[in-house]
């Protein structure tokens, strides 16, 4: 069935209830690969119930559709962001993913950018878009509202290069972000904002910070134009568990950057404190990167206990 003009369709499994999907019993990492296993970070034993967000640059669903499907019957998250899904809405492969026990929303666009959000229980409260998008804006930006937690899923643009008129809109674009965030969200509620943001906020995310120093995605006014982004009040939630440096998910796809691991940090979990005091554990999935045909991007997720229990 086609989509409604003006973004993606919502819709649950026919004759499924989707909040039957999460589980209480089950494990949080599942069988990953030994030689390269996930990083870990966490302050407490991960609880047995709680809510588990998962953001991950797909470079392109249907290129790596069996890789998301893998990926949700390993992992279970509550919800998956996508980002770079690269496909109009009428082609979007909602089919498969609903048979997966999901209700998906998606925002896209032929052949560029593109964004999704998986849910094992009922979305509402859709977001579409920023503030003073026109009618052909880029597809980078969806909301839901997903058992009491209000995630918003982007795609930052990448800017190409330090000056041009492409790293001017980036810089406009996060502007136009926060005003979002001021427009829609409380830093009271529990926010969760994910997905790929074409910034290492900080030298620890970079392998080769002197090659790197005022590059696009390293540049000083990149990062304090996601500083301010941040300022709305929005924590990394990794570093809620560590400070630690050298952790990486995106690799160019050349000159073996993943087996060198030279790489940079760019896709987060930022969260509310609202949302921050219920965070146990983040796992940057880096197995997934030595699959066959990978994104150049792994999936990064955030584990949430229920309240009362973290």
């Amino acid at each position: 069935m086609r989509n409604p003009p003006g973004g993606g369709d919502k819709r649950s499994v026919p004759g499924r209830d989707v909040r039957g999907r999460r589980r209480c019993d089950r494990g949080f990492l599942g069988a990953d690969l030994p030689s390269h296993p996930p990083a870990r970070f966490h302050l407490a034993a991960p609880p047995r119930c709680g809510m588990k967000i998962t953001t991950w640059n797909v470079n392109g669903i249907r290129a790596r559709l069996t890789h998301v499907v893998d990926f949700l019957r390993e992992h279970q998250p509550d919800v998956l962001c996508l980002q770079e899904t690269k496909v109009e809405d009428s082609l979007f492969p909602r089919e498969v993913l609903e048979d997966e026990g999901y209700e998906v929303s998606w925002h896209g666009q032929k052949g560029y950018n593109g964004v999704a959000i998986l849910s094992a229980s009922a979305q509402s409260e859709p977001v579409r878009g920023l503030p003073g998008d026109g009618p052909d804006a880029d597809r980078r930006v969806l909301g839901a509202t997903v058992a009491g937690y209000r995630v918003l899923d982007l795609y930052v643009p990448n800017g190409q290069d330090v000056g041009t008129d492409k790293y001017r809109f980036k810089l406009d674009w996060l502007q136009r972000l926060r005003a979002l965030l001021d427009a829609r969200y409380r830093p009271t509620d529990k926010v969760v904002v994910v997905g790929d943001f074409n910034v290492a906020i900080d030298d620890r995310d970079v392998h080769d910070p002197v090659w790197w120093h005022e590059r696009i995605l390293c540049s000083t006014a990149e990062r304090q134009a996601l500083a301010n982004v941040l300022a709305f009040g929005l924590q990394d939630a990794m570093r809620l568990h560590t400070q630690e440096g050298g952790i990486y998910t995106w690799w160019h796809y050349r000159a073996g950057a993943a087996f060198k691991d030279d790489g940079l940090r760019i896709d987060y979990v930022f969260c509310s404190p609202a949302a921050a005091k219920h965070c146990t554990e983040v796992i940057v999935h880096k197995d997934v990167r030595q699959t066959k045909s990978p994104s150049d991007h792994v999936p990064v997720t955030a584990v949430f206990a229920d309240e009362g229990a973290a």
